[in-house]
């Protein structure tokens, strides 16, 4: 499968599907899925710290990253968003013990199970972020944006809006 996108009469076309098209200035819309102890704390420590880093995310807050279902990402990436991120607590430091252990399993059965379906590995990312981490949470970020806008569009734009 393409890792980059193509550009086409000033364009942007979908490295899964090339009928998939956009405006040359599109960008992603990634839906970021949170744990509240840690990578929610991180994102808010970046924002207080005034730190920037792409707009492009739509965050939610869930109790902990155990707590993301795959329906979750399929649902995400079926209707609005062009990418996926989840964060949680670094492994071993998980507000609930063993939580994050079992998010990190799911999360590997999950991105073969969409790669599988025809959905680039890259459209989900997974990254563990603490509540101290406010830069590395603005990293993550900048790096999710730029690797889902090398994939191009996940989703049909109207004809009115490509001109």
């Amino acid at each position: 499968m393409e890792t980059e996108v193509k550009e086409t009469k000033g364009q942007v076309v979908s490295a899964e599907n090339p009928g998939i098209v956009a405006p040359a200035d599109w960008q992603p819309v990634i839906m970021g899925i949170l744990c509240n102890w840690c990578s929610y704390a991180g994102s808010d420590l970046t924002g207080t710290s005034r730190i920037q880093y792409p707009p492009n995310i739509r965050i939610i807050r869930v109790p902990c990253s155990s707590r993301v279902d795959p329906w979750f990402i399929i649902k995400s990436l079926q209707t609005s968003a062009d990418g996926v991120l989840i964060s949680g607590c670094h492994p071993g430091d998980c507000h609930y013990i063993s939580g994050n252990y079992y998010a990190r399993r799911r999360f590997l059965v999950t991105k073969k199970l969409l790669n599988f379906v025809g959905y680039h590995e890259n459209r989900i990312q997974f990254s563990w972020v603490s509540a101290a981490e406010g830069p590395k949470f603005a990293k993550v970020v900048a790096k999710v944006t730029e690797d889902i806008k090398k994939l191009g569009p996940l989703h049909k734009y109207k004809k009115e809006n490509l001109k």
